[in-house]
């Protein structure tokens, strides 16, 4: 594996970490385009740097990619850059549209699999929460998300590729780890995430309390009150979404990846780049 080191306990060291994804991996959510976004890629490089002095890393995730544009737009950037750990997040663009053939979607999947491990790389992704318990509108999604993990979890095994199983724990739908709009987690969300893949990683320190319940019940609103609050969520999010979908517009239109190259995470000084404390 390329610029990797293994310790005499057989704990990997990286070097160079790159992110490929969606809006998830970019970090909407957690941070905003003003006071600069985090996400759960960030946050995971921030574990991998206190163990592994000079990690640089990039992220090349961009808001609204299917798996194709992921394919096709980050792929060879991403290889360019010999990357020794990699994480490719991809198809829940896919899955929110209205023609979804996850076959289609594991074509893309797979060949990104393939060209990172035929590189060397360790590749990491995880799977997908069913969009229905966090909210009651997108049940119809229930078996698009079942079949886009099966997926997932085959190609993986064949690509030896490290899942995050994030799927099946009640807390990943926890309306607390969401942001408003639904679609992207909260900064505890993203912390999770982050959570989850150190730990499937195997990083020093990690553990799967990631997994565990928050430490007091959600207050879920009932009756009327949860009727009104479906419907401005409709109309506050889930209305302008379609509404881009029918004009064949995305979120990520005129976007770049905001860390396109492998940059130090931390500055010599120790202090962790690019990291708000306030989440």
């Amino acid at each position: 594996m390329a610029d990797t080191e293994t310790t005499h306990d057989a704990v990997p060291r990286y070097a160079r970490y790159v992110a490929l994804g969606d809006s998830q991996t970019e970090g909407l959510g957690d941070g905003d385009d003003t006071t600069g976004l985090r996400g759960w890629a960030d946050r995971l490089a921030e574990t991998l740097a206190r163990h592994n002095p000079g990690l640089r890393y990039a992220n090349l995730a961009v808001r609204g990619r299917t798996a194709e544009q992921i394919r096709a737009r980050q792929l060879a950037p991403a290889l360019a850059l010999r990357p020794d750990l990699v994480t490719v997040v991809a198809g829940m663009n896919d899955l929110l549209r209205p023609r979804f053939d996850p076959d289609e979607v594991d074509v893309h999947l797979r060949a990104m699999y393939a060209a990172f491990t035929g590189q060397g790389a360790l590749v990491a992704t995880l799977t997908f929460p069913d969009v229905a318990r966090i909210s009651p509108l997108a049940r119809p999604l229930t078996p698009r998300v079942a079949a886009l993990n099966a997926r997932v979890r085959r190609s993986a095994q064949e690509y030896g590729v490290v899942v995050a199983e994030t799927a099946d724990h009640p807390v990943v739908t926890d309306p607390r780890l969401w942001s408003q709009d639904r679609l992207h987690a909260s900064p505890l969300g993203h912390a999770r995430i982050a959570a989850a893949v150190a730990h499937a990683l195997r990083i020093p320190g990690s553990d799967d309390t990631w997994a565990g319940p928050l430490p007091t019940p959600y207050p879920a609103p009932r009756g009327w009150r949860a009727a009104r609050t479906e419907l401005r969520w409709a109309g506050t999010f889930l209305g302008p979404w379609l509404g881009r979908r029918l004009r064949g517009r995305s979120s990520g239109d005129g976007r770049t990846a905001r860390r396109p190259e492998l940059l130090p995470w931390a500055t010599e000084s120790g202090q962790i780049v690019g990291v708000d404390d306030r989440n």
